[in-house]
């Protein structure tokens, strides 16, 4: 071995070692991908019937002119907005009674019960009292988005703070923390996973609350879409709105994984194994 392939391994030693690309992306395109494609050809060889289930290349038509003529963005914009709102208020209000209640068993004994006798009303029971109580403005649409927020986060933070370790709070206890700072400082940044996790399946109930909340008395959004495919016998048109769905519940899916991923880089968790 040469004196110059020896300095070369040696700098190669010292350099940090880059990240290996990342395959499971593309992965997961592969699935969706050929069932596309399967479905193209199931159509055109008249194996599905054109107006019972249109074919992918009829959708994305559809999802062109609409694109086209402005009116797709404008019920994206009006969905996106009814979504932001709700899931804002019905996380935040999950973090402030969750945390009350996973610190007081007092609070526990007299909220609980209630909670979970309203967390099992299906969302389309609330439409009627919502529309009697707030009409049909946007007031009850963001009100049942809320509905379907709060209580996944507000399961899962009570949650992690009850699957906090007890020693880290007797340490705490120990230096002499008080309620606020022992909360602060051990219990919520403990119980970060578990809030996560009820987060994300916050924000897909309200996805799903959505298409409930944009029947009350809806003139735009991707619901408000849904309806008039069903109503015009237009397979198409339900198709995109489904498709939109999914899209954008996975984009803001991944943006809030993203951000779990930088709250809690800390972690030296199981991630499964490759193969």
């Amino acid at each position: 071995m040469t004196v110059a392939n020896l300095l070369v391994e040696r700098i190669a030693a010292h350099l940090p070692r880059l990240p290996r690309p990342r395959l499971a992306h593309w992965r997961g395109l592969l699935l969706p991908v050929l069932l596309l494609a399967l479905l193209e050809v199931a159509v055109r060889a008249g194996w599905i019937a054109a107006h019972q289930l249109p074919a992918p290349s009829q959708v994305g038509e559809t999802l062109y002119y609409l694109a086209a003529s402005g009116e797709l963005w404008r019920h994206i914009g009006v969905s996106l907005a009814r979504v932001a709102a709700g899931f804002v208020l019905g996380a935040g209000l999950a973090l402030l009674v969750g945390a009350w209640v996973g610190l007081s068993r007092r609070a526990e004994a007299y909220l609980e019960p209630s909670f979970q006798a309203l967390r099992a009303i299906p969302s389309l029971a609330w439409v009627p009292l919502l529309l009697l109580w707030l009409g049909i403005d946007e007031t009850p649409k963001v009100v049942l988005i809320a509905l379907g927020a709060f209580f996944p986060v507000y399961l899962a933070l009570i949650a992690g703070i009850r699957n906090v370790d007890r020693k880290l709070v007797e340490v705490g206890r120990l230096h002499h923390l008080s309620a606020f700072a022992l909360t602060r400082r051990i219990l919520l940044p403990a119980a970060l996973p578990n809030l996560f996790t009820g987060l994300r399946g916050a924000l897909s109930l309200s996805w799903m609350f959505l298409v409930a909340a944009e029947l009350i008395a809806a003139t735009r959004g991707l619901g408000y879409l849904l309806s008039d495919g069903r109503e015009t016998s237009r397979p198409d048109l339900v198709i995109a709105a489904i498709l939109l769905l999914a899209v954008l519940g996975k984009l803001s899916d991944s943006l809030l994984k993203y951000l779990e991923d930088r709250a809690l880089h800390w972690r030296d968790s199981y991630t499964g194994e490759e193969g």
